[in-house]
């Protein structure tokens, strides 16, 4: 996953929604370190206070945590990880379905169209 920012949010939340998809998806496994805060804004091309900022913000979520000396871990909530995941797959079917209304389609519709566009 390539970090692309966009304007209109602040970069550190969108380093932080990037960092959490990749936990989500599994390129930071439940349990595992994260890279350094400098390796990490290196690969994105921010600011390491930038990419600080971001993983505090995901501390805050409990989604990461600290440890002094050893650094940042992933989570091992697997419960937590899961709804966040729930979270953020609802927000974009939501999202779509009221695009889809706003088409006109119906549920009845919607449903055969992406029946249609699957088999394709």
């Amino acid at each position: 996953m390539a970090w692309e920012f966009k304007s209109g949010l602040p970069i550190y939340q969108q380093a932080a929604e990037m960092v959490q998809m990749r936990i989500i998806k599994g390129s930071y496994p439940r349990g595992s370190r994260l890279p350094a805060v400098r390796d990490l804004a290196m690969e994105a091309g921010v600011n390491p206070n930038t990419m600080q900022r971001a993983l505090l913000l995901l501390e805050e979520k409990g989604i990461v945590y600290s440890q002094r000396t050893a650094g940042r871990f992933v989570t091992e909530d697997a419960q937590l990880l899961e709804l966040l995941k729930y979270r953020i797959a609802s927000e974009q079917v939501l999202s779509f379905v009221k695009r889809m209304d706003e088409l006109g389609y119906g549920q009845d519709e919607l449903e055969a169209l992406i029946r249609r566009v699957l088999e394709e």
